[in-house]
């Protein structure tokens, strides 16, 4: 392969949440998480308990660096040589920053942005699209036109999928390992993802399965996979839950289910945090710290799978799904693999509906962004 294979573009953009380094950025990062809907200061201080706890430094920042590292290497594995960038939504480095100093530095102004969530729904992934909207108009007004296309949401794509796969088979490698066999009365396997309000997950089946339903579709994936490999029973369920009590979640939270697991009898549980790619703050705190002490606090034998993070065939995925996305901007006709049912719909691939997973605030895509988003 050569470089021409991203053309048009000028640079691949990895695009992440962002967390902060260290105490003192942990306030100013949550304002910016929080920024336009009206929390104090004092709550924000109590929700950032969870990152004093680690120093006030988040490990996001460091699994992207990792995994921008292992990128660039399937980059030049593959002889492209298309610059990769990181940017941030929420935290230095910032993606207005970062496109400002490309485009003045080299002059390129196309870019396609691999971002780090696979599902579909307003937070995992319009909001990232209007990110791209804000940067576009702030640099509009700098006199810089820049535009942006971003890789389908891949959740389905082989490379993730498989990636998947490997971490739940060590995890029942672990366990059976610790327990002597698995037994389907005494153990439990959960699949865990961030829990969203049930206004964002109704907003999420517009045009697709949905949130809930594309994690549902890939958990029956690697469950026919594995065949008898895996002799236990399996279920989605949620953690990271915020907001009003009054406003509905997705339900039930893991902590909560594994009390009801262990009045049931069971012994020992497997958590899969299949909707995070990486050990960022919800699986370091909420599974390898809350619901580990719950499952001891019950005694329940407790195994926490990983993440794919920079699993080879994940990091080969997305620069599958860049060239793939490169190739549609074309015009050509491209094969876009997919292992459910849902396959690679339109509004994974990036070009999505305006009216895709709008948010419990409605928030609608900027203008500039339909405009740079049009093939």
């Amino acid at each position: 392969m050569t470089a021409k294979d991203l053309h048009p573009f000028d640079a691949l953009v990895l695009m992440s949440f962002g967390g902060p380094e260290k105490d003192a950025d942990v306030l100013p990062f949550l304002q910016n998480v929080t920024r336009g809907r009206g929390i104090p200061d004092e709550r924000l201080v109590e929700v950032g308990e969870h990152y004093y706890g680690f120093g006030g430094r988040s490990p996001i920042n460091e699994q992207n660096r990792d995994l921008l590292d292992a990128l660039k290497q399937e980059l030049k594995r593959r002889g492209l040589e298309t610059p990769l960038l990181w940017g941030n939504r929420n935290w230095d480095p910032f993606l207005t920053d970062v496109v400002r100093d490309f485009a003045t530095r080299t002059g390129g102004t196309r870019f396609l942005a691999i971002d780090t969530s696979a599902y579909s729904c307003y937070s995992s992934c319009r909001q990232y699209r209007e990110d791209f909207a804000s940067t576009i108009d702030t640099l509009s007004h700098e006199g810089i036109d820049v535009s942006f296309e971003k890789i389908r949401q891949y959740y389905n794509h082989p490379g993730f999928a498989q990636a998947e796969l490997a971490c739940v088979r060590r995890a029942l490698e672990e366990l059976s390992e610790q327990v002597g066999s698995l037994d389907v009365r005494r153990h439990r396997l959960l699949y865990v993802t961030h829990s969203i309000p049930q206004t964002m997950q109704d907003a999420s089946e517009r045009w697709t399965a949905g949130y809930r339903g594309q994690h549902q579709q890939l958990i029956d994936w690697i469950g026919s996979e594995l065949g008898d490999e895996q002799p236990l029973e399996t279920e989605l369920v949620f953690c990271s839950r915020s907001g009003s009590p009054q406003t509905p979640w997705l339900e039930p939270d893991v902590n909560d289910r594994m009390e009801e697991l262990a009045a049931q009898g069971v012994e020992g549980v497997i958590t899969v945090p299949l909707g995070f790619v990486s050990d960022h703050m919800e699986v370091k705190y909420d599974l390898d710290t809350e619901a580990a002490q719950t499952a001891e606090d019950l005694g329940l034998v407790y195994v926490r799978a990983d993440t794919v993070g920079t699993d080879p065939k994940f990091v080969a995925g997305l620069i599958d799904a860049a060239l793939e996305r490169a190739a549609q901007y074309r015009g050509e006709a491209v094969q876009s693999p997919a292992v459910t049912p849902e396959g690679a719909l339109v509004p994974g691939s990036g070009a999505c509906s305006t009216t895709c997973c709008l948010g419990s605030r409605q928030k609608p895509i900027a203008p500039a962004w339909e405009v740079a988003s049009s093939v």
